[in-house]
């Protein structure tokens, strides 16, 4: 919403209780302008949403019949049964405007209550964000009028710094510029700098932040990432399609995570050749070619080993470059000079060919897994753009 230049003033939580719902719904129709609600509007005896919303705004409930007749569509097309309790989902309070759903059962609705018009969406993250981008957003822009303030806001994506380094680089930047407001968000392994700002005019609101944007650029240096909020992988993606680069993985201890990462990406087979799990030592040996004396000599968690993975990897795919992770993600196997969290990353190009250790200390598995392959995306990135690998 604040990206979307909605002034987000409060967020509440409440949970599956009619009278608490009701109750709250009514306190915020009394002194809100706009009320974005999410969840509830589920078939099951626990989704209360539009019965807390006609009860507060005073009505009934009544069944859409385009609602319901969208629902058994969507039941028809599956060729899966209806459960008769899905049928609640048509129920809405009496003149409330229905918000489709394109992607599941549960439309979302939008009425006023008190004074302040409410949208109520599905909690499912993936309907939410679609009904909100596609259907509420452009209500609310309609609402908000001619006349007034344009709200605008940036967001640059940095890695390798902590939220709190990040925040004291970044500090002085309201202070520099008038009307600009600061935000920092960690969205692991990553950190976040949001610039927000409003002005008279769109023009305006950009200027201002184009402006604070050249200082921000400066003082965040090699690990900002992003200016558009873009993710690490269509980052690298986007950097390896415009040199109609390729690129393949070998992946020991990320089990495949560099792999779902960049193919997240859509078009991501432009560029993605192939990725390849060797977990064991026996696979590192005979499916990428690493020696049986650097293992024996070096281990499977050490910059050669990750050399000559990357440069086995590369040779298999045919591909310009190439990532390969080896490390210790926990909770066990660490050593003294190994510790739990120690990750070797190789590093294969036409001109290069690096083994780098780094070390995280996140304690939890999933969450170095996250941190390894983030790092390894990093290492490419510099790579590509000529920076200092940082390793």
């Amino acid at each position: 919403l604040e990206e979307a230049g909605v002034e987000v003033a409060r967020l509440n939580a409440v949970g599956d209780d009619l009278e608490r719902l009701v109750a709250v719904l009514i306190e915020i129709g009394a002194r809100a302008d706009l009320a974005v609600v999410t969840g509830g509007l589920g078939p099951t005896v626990d989704d209360l949403s539009a019965q807390a919303a006609a009860q507060a705004a005073g009505v009934g409930l009544v069944e859409d019949s385009s609602a319901l007749a969208a629902i058994e569509t969507f039941y028809r097309r599956r060729n899966r049964p209806m459960n008769p309790s899905v049928r609640k989902q048509a129920l809405f309070p009496q003149g409330a405007d229905i918000l489709s759903n394109p992607v599941g059962t549960a439309p979302g609705f939008t009425l006023s209550i008190g004074g302040c018009r409410f949208f109520f969406l599905p909690g499912v993250p993936f309907e939410m964000r679609r009904m909100l981008t596609e259907q509420v957003l452009p209500r609310i822009d309609r609402l908000r009028g001619a006349g007034r303030e344009h709200r605008r806001v940036r967001t640059f994506c940095c890695f390798g710094l902590t939220e709190s380094v990040t925040g004291e680089r970044v500090a002085g930047v309201g202070g520099r510029f008038s009307g600009v407001r600061l935000g920092l968000r960690a969205r692991f392994p990553e950190v976040q700098v949001k610039l927000y700002t409003s002005a008279a005019s769109e023009a305006a609101a950009a200027a201002r932040l184009d402006a604070a944007a050249i200082w921000v650029r400066e003082r965040l240096g090699e690990v900002l990432f992003s200016e558009a909020g873009e993710p690490m992988e269509a980052v690298v993606g986007r950097l390896l399609r415009g040199r109609q680069a390729t690129l393949a993985a070998a992946e020991s201890c990320t089990g495949g995570l560099l792999a779902s990462l960049l193919t997240d990406v859509a078009g991501s087979s432009d560029y993605f050749l192939l990725s390849v799990v060797a977990y064991a030592n026996a696979a590192k040996r005979g499916i990428l070619g690493v020696s049986g004396e650097t293992l024996a000599r070096c281990g499977a968690v050490h910059e050669e080993t990750a050399r000559e993975m990357a440069a086995g990897v590369r040779r298999v795919a045919g591909a310009t470059y190439a990532l390969a992770a080896t490390g210790i993600a926990g909770p066990g196997g660490g050593t003294a000079e190994k510790p739990v969290g120690t990750v070797c990353i190789g590093l294969a190009g036409p001109e290069c060919l690096y083994g780098f250790r780094f070390h995280f200390t996140y304690g939890e598995r999933a969450l170095n897994k996250r941190a390894f392959a983030m790092q390894a995306l990093d290492l490419l990135r510099r790579e590509l753009l000529g920076l200092p690998h940082g390793g």
